[in-house]
């Protein structure tokens, strides 16, 4: 009987806890099966080029995840239109996620290069959540 009061109260903590963690789950379009349609150019220099400010292609939940990724990285180009390559490097860097297990996600990244260019540059990406598309500072977009 003494168990009751506390699942109770557990039960009208999370309920009445804070919903500053949103899922996200913004309808991404695709130009063809593998490429998105990206058309904004990011403001923030740090979008995608940070673990703290992330892309979000999500896709986990239909098991597209890794291909969703691919799709973004095949919307870019280099600066001037130049074609990109990429790998992925690994995995890394837990973020907050309601679609990850447990609330949590880990976010996968990719070394990226283009003709001409002296570095190589890291883009992370979230596949768990999904955001509108932006093409991170520095890098174009496929016409």
């Amino acid at each position: 009987m003494k168990k009751l009061p506390l699942v109770g109260l557990l039960i009208l903590t999370v309920a009445c806890s804070s919903t500053s963690s949103v899922i996200k789950n913004h309808k991404q379009t695709l130009v063809n099966h593998n490429t998105f349609v990206i058309t904004e150019m990011a403001s923030d220099r740090t979008y995608g080029l940070s673990d703290q400010n992330p892309v979000e292609v999500g896709g986990v939940s239909e098991s597209s995840g890794p291909l969703n990724e691919r799709r973004f990285l095949n919307a870019l180009t280099g600066p001037n239109g130049e074609k990109i390559s990429y790998f992925r490097s690994g995995s890394c860097c837990p973020v907050k996620s309601n679609n990850g297990m447990s609330g949590m996600a880990m976010l996968d990244n990719y070394r990226v290069t283009y003709e001409g260019s002296k570095d190589t540059v890291s883009i992370y990406i979230n596949m768990y959540d999904s955001s509108p598309l932006k093409a991170p500072y520095g890098f174009g977009i496929k016409k």
